[in-house]
């Protein structure tokens, strides 16, 4: 026999198999009366199913009775034999019916609550999951509830309804021992069954773990896939993928082969419980105790009961796998969202979008601080650029605005309002935001700008695009609007993805406005010809530009120069300039970097501190 896995190797210690059956009825709850009505189809089925050996037996003795009476009621009972096995199959397929819609729900409201907790969850969550690991385990766990359902409902219930009914029969009408016989062999299997199949779980747990592991890196070499070619790791991702299978392959072989150890152990068992009562019915008919029918209906009892009982087996161990398939997704429901909204907060009431950031502590993990008391304020429709170097900080500032993290000291204010106070929604409502890193939807290109206002018409869309000079372009391809864009966007080009991003930003009409490096991905002819449009955009709005190029915040109502989670400087760009301390500094260095790359970027005529085109935007 195969050895089981090592204590410190198990990873289903905690399944809570009874909760998660009993965290799975509120999902039944919505239809309760079609569950009803199919365990009521149900018990009439398993009726009907015991009427028939009891319908035989008749009939055996009947014809056993003489021929005076073969005529007349043997055609009666047939008829009645005949309408029992209609009836058993009709049921059934009622119970299925009514049952289908119960089913198929609880799996649409179960994967409705996963991916709505999903996206309660916090940044910090997402940031470190693995989409692949994840997708996996809500696709089997989302599935499970549809297996456990469909075999506690067509495969445990009648096999207990039956239990019942026949126990019934054999206490009515046999001894004692043949009833004491016959639920011995099944309390027998089932503890056998139970015993090997809790022991076989190891092995399933870690197939799921392994199977889960697989897929993310097989998913994460796909997203990555230019990275791989790149560096030329094709073999690198293999071998990894392979390792990771041939563990996969280990536990499937040890599942397989205690698999069948269990099978054979079970025929065992019934065989020998169908040879006892066997001939203890034939003990019967030997000694005059029992007729030929009761032979018979002793015989087909049996064969109702132990037939069933060998698929209930695989049933059990179904269930159980279904079970640790459902903890995943489980357990993912109970994970506490870290960004909450305060028992009855309010919606934020906007007046004037003014936003100031007081004594701003924050850090991601504590032994790593990135912020240091940030204090600043952006007055209504003002503009107020923040720039630094990598890692300094700035595109922090902007994830705490739309709080998808808390600052760990100090408070966040909009109109006075603590945002921490106010409903999340209502918050993120009056924020638009254009980021560097511009994500899309594998969808169409007009499916990801309508994404900033779901509701807006055509023209609306064609106003932005053009807006964010990406109208033409759009047009210009064989399938326009309804261009699929690709996985996160990838069949843009960097310069055509962020202007898709800035029309999407300029379609939600916020009144408060967030560009983290919004033009990074744009040449300088284009950033230049979108530069007046973000500034007619932004007139009027609360802006928060965060930045690396110096040139796109010249005309910022105030600077903030950020270095190691702190404001190290803070003015006009001339006021900057002319302090001749760290900005002035950025600013020599990229104008000595923009002339080497672009000769003509720094025209004679041209004042140092106001290149051309210089506009409001980020």
């Amino acid at each position: 026999m195969l050895k089981p896995i090592p204590a410190t190797e198990r990873v289903h210690d905690n399944r809570r198999d009874w909760h998660n059956l009993g965290a799975m009825l509120p999902f039944l709850w919505e239809f309760r009366g079609r569950a009803a009505l199919a365990i009521g189809c149900l018990v009439l089925a398993k009726v009907a199913n015991v009427g028939v050996p009891l319908t035989l037996k008749a009939i055996v003795d009947a014809f056993a009775g003489g021929p005076g009476e073969v005529l007349v009621l043997p055609l009666a009972l047939l008829l009645g034999y005949g309408a029992l096995k209609l009836a058993a199959a009709l049921f059934n397929e009622l119970r299925d019916v009514v049952f289908a819609r119960v089913r198929y729900r609880a799996m649409r409201r179960l994967s409705t609550r996963v991916l709505t907790h999903l996206h309660r969850l916090s940044l910090r969550y997402h940031l470190g999951r693995q989409s692949g690991a994840i997708s996996r385990d809500l696709e089997r766990g989302t599935r499970s509830v549809s297996t456990i359902l469909n075999y506690l409902v067509f495969s445990v219930l009648p096999v207990l309804v039956e239990f019942a009914l026949v126990a019934l029969v054999l206490l009515g009408q046999y001894h004692w021992s043949f009833t004491l016989a016959t639920f011995g062999t099944v309390a027998v299997y089932f503890a056998f069954t139970f015993a090997i199949t809790e022991w076989r779980m190891d092995y399933r747990h870690r197939m799921n773990r392994l199977d889960s592991e697989a897929n993310s890196q097989a998913f994460d070499s796909l997203i990555n896939y230019e990275t791989v070619k790149f560096f030329g790791n094709e073999r690198l991702e293999l071998e990894r993928y392979d390792r990771t299978l041939e563990e996969w392959e280990e536990m499937a072989v040890r599942s397989q082969t205690s698999m069948s150890v269990l099978n054979m152990g079970q025929g065992a068992i019934i065989a020998l419980g169908v040879t006892l009562v066997m001939a203890l019915a034939a003990q019967g008919v030997a000694s005059g105790a029992l007729s030929v029918g009761d032979l018979v209906l002793v015989n087909a009892m049996l064969l109702q009961l132990f037939i069933p009982l060998g698929f209930l087996g695989i049933v059990y161990r179904q269930i159980k796998y279904a079970l640790a398939d459902m903890d995943l997704v489980f357990k993912l429901l109970e994970r506490a969202p870290e960004m909450t909204d305060r028992p009855e907060a309010p919606a934020l009431v906007l007046r004037e979008g003014g936003v100031r950031f007081e004594g701003v502590d924050f850090h991601y993990q504590p032994e790593r601080p990135i912020l240091h008391g940030v204090d600043f304020a952006i007055e209504p429709g003002a503009k107020v650029a923040v720039v630094g170097h990598s890692g300094a900080g700035k595109s922090t500032l902007s994830r705490l605005l739309f709080r998808f993290y808390d600052p760990t000291a100090g408070r966040i204010l909009i109109d006075g309002q603590d945002i921490r106070a106010v409903t999340q929604e209502s918050l993120r409502a009056v924020i638009g935001i254009v980021p560097q890193d511009c994500v899309l939807f594998n969808d169409s290109i007009r499916y990801n700008i309508a994404y900033g206002r779901p509701e807006a018409s055509q023209a609306e869309l064609e106003e932005v695009a053009a807006m964010a000079h990406i109208r033409a372009f759009i047009e210009s391809l064989p399938e326009g609007w309804e261009t699929r864009v690709g996985e996160r966007g990838l069949k843009l080009s960097g310069g055509e993805k962020q202007r898709v991003a800035i029309a999407r930003a300029m379609l939600k009409r916020p009144r408060i406005l967030v560009f983290d490096e919004a033009t990074s991905s744009l040449d300088s002819h284009t950033e230049r010809a979108i530069g007046e449009t973000l500034a007619e955009v932004a007139e009027h709005h609360t802006t928060l530009v965060i930045a690396h190029r110096l040139s796109t915040v010249v005309d910022a109502d105030q600077i903030l120069v950020m270095d190691q989670g702190r404001i190290i400087e803070r003015g006009a760009h001339r006021e900057l300039l002319a302090s001749g301390g760290r900005y002035a500094a950025m600013w020599e260095l990229q104008q000595r970097e923009g002339a080497d790359a672009d000769p003509a970027a720094l025209a004679p005529d041209e004042p140092l501190g106001e290149p051309s085109g210089a506009g409001r935007h980020g």
